[in-house]
């Protein structure tokens, strides 16, 4: 049965660039401004509008009740011709009046003017305004107004009404309208010129840092300079030459490392040539053991080497994502890695002592890159201090931190050399088979569990080293 793989769907990416997006949230806003501000000059146009035909229907709705005169038990109405002809000379705004008596008798004018409002306040001598519509479908303004008439024993109601058509007022609010979007449409324009112009000006120093980072070749990896740029674009070239520094770096230091270890491998590989070579040319058999013997000394020496670079290889900082931590009882490992390394001091004629008898110590780490720590600081006394000397594993702890010492009563290290001593391949000492590993892993794994190394002199003579490790906190 075949596995098949499904490809991962693709995310979706956005097309707009940054110059678009910014002319499209700069200019959209003005759009919407510039709508609203044609709404509300076509409202504010509208009702100064209504207010001047409301003061021309008031005018003629006050003449008009000045023609109707009481005359006896009835109603002489003094409108001549001419004066009905002016009121009705304009055909597309004309004019349209009626009067009557509530509730609803007709006496004069046009019978389709629409009725006064329910719920209307009749204030007599009090015009008042409202819209309707001409015989059902024509829109007008009106203008309502009661008066008096009668003797004062027998007072009754007249209702004098004026309409006009809306045409005019809605022609001057279009008018009013046009005089007022022209300039603002012409402003809209200008801004939205200096707009684009801005935007292009504010990103062309983020075009200069793309073409100088495209015209690039992957080895170049110089500072990015940019003058007269601004502050953010600024701090992304600094970022930008912080993260190119950063590779460099990464980049010099793997060159250094593999250099050193190359060379550090090609002595004892050349050493296990000429001893096998010598060993096929041997034939006694006495010689030909003692070559098979400086052989397998080399080959343990590269295999040691070996371990010691993959080691240090899991321990680089660039491998920060890949640790894996776990609550570790620091008690119980300083125990059983001292007691494993107790063939080997035996073996070297050291006498190797532990002091960790306290509660357990809870830290947040990887066990075995501190057990690959401790297991190199207690073979580098080991190695140095010699036959018949004395190390010691010491383990306490304060509030914070949990203090891991090895001390060794061996010859050890000038103050010139403390700081050296953790460069990679650098060795005191031509004695022993160490390659000069031990103390640069040591650092690197006691640096990403956030801890601190420090050699410190043991009098009359000796050497501490002590790592201070914090506690895990619950």
């Amino acid at each position: 049965m075949r596995n098949h793989v499904l490809p991962k769907p693709k995310q979706k990416q956005s097309h707009l660039s940054l110059r678009r997006q910014l002319l499209l949230w700069l200019l959209l806003p003005q759009l919407v401004l510039w709508f609203a501000a044609a709404g509300v000059s076509y409202h504010v146009a509208l009702r100064f509008a209504n207010s001047a035909i409301d003061h021309s229907l008031w005018q003629s709705t006050k003449a008009l009740a000045r023609q109707v005169k009481p005359l006896g038990g009835g109603l002489f109405i003094d409108f001549p011709k001419a004066a009905q002809q002016i009121l009705e000379e304009d055909p597309d705004d004309m004019v349209f009046y009626m009067v009557s008596t509530p509730p609803g008798k007709f006496i004069l004018g046009n019978r389709n003017l629409p009725a006064v409002p329910k719920g209307q306040v009749i204030i007599k001598n009090q015009p008042f305004f409202y819209d309707g519509l001409l015989a059902g479908k024509t829109p007008v303004r009106v203008a309502a107004l009661f008066v008096d008439y009668g003797t004062p024993e027998r007072v009754q109601l007249l209702l004098v009404q004026v309409a006009k058509g809306v045409n005019a007022r809605e022609q001057l609010a279009r008018e009013i309208l046009y005089a007022t979007a022209l300039p603002l449409s012409l402003l809209m324009v200008a801004t939205s010129v200096l707009v684009w112009w801005g935007v292009s000006r504010g990103l062309s120093p983020l075009r200069r840092l793309r073409r100088l980072v495209e015209n690039r070749s992957g080895k170049d990896l110089a500072p990015i300079e940019l003058d007269s740029a601004p502050s953010e674009v600024r701090s992304l070239a600094e970022a930008l030459n912080t993260l190119l520094d950063e590779v460099n770096h990464s980049i010099a230091s793997q060159r250094r490392f593999i250099g050193d270890a190359a060379h550090q491998l090609r002595t004892p590989l050349a050493g296990l040539k000429s001893q096998t070579e010598l060993a096929m040319d041997e034939d006694s058999i006495d010689k030909l053991r003692e070559r098979l013997r400086l052989v397998h000394t080399s080959a343990t020496r590269c295999i040691h080497l070996v371990n010691q670079l993959l080691t240090l290889a899991r321990s680089e900082p660039d491998q920060e994502k890949a640790l894996l931590r776990a609550p570790v009882d620091l008690t119980r490992l300083v125990k059983e890695t001292t007691a494993e390394v107790v063939p080997r001091a035996i073996h070297a004629g050291v006498d190797l002592g532990c002091e960790a008898d306290i509660p357990p110590l809870r830290i947040a780490g990887n066990s075995a890159l501190l057990r690959e720590m401790l297991v190199n600081l207690i073979d580098n006394a080991i190695t140095y201090t010699g036959k018949d000397g004395a190390v010691t594993v010491r383990l306490h702890s304060t509030a914070r931190f949990a203090k891991l010492e090895v001390e060794d009563n061996g010859p050890g290290i000038t103050d010139e050399d403390k700081e050296r001593v953790f460069e990679r391949f650098y060795r005191v000492s031509q004695a022993g088979a160490g390659c000069g590993l031990g103390l640069a892993i040591v650092r690197e794994i006691a640096g990403r569990h956030g801890a601190s190394v420090d050699l410190l002199d043991v009098e009359p003579h000796g050497l501490r080293v002590m790592i201070q490790l914090p506690l895990e906190i619950e």
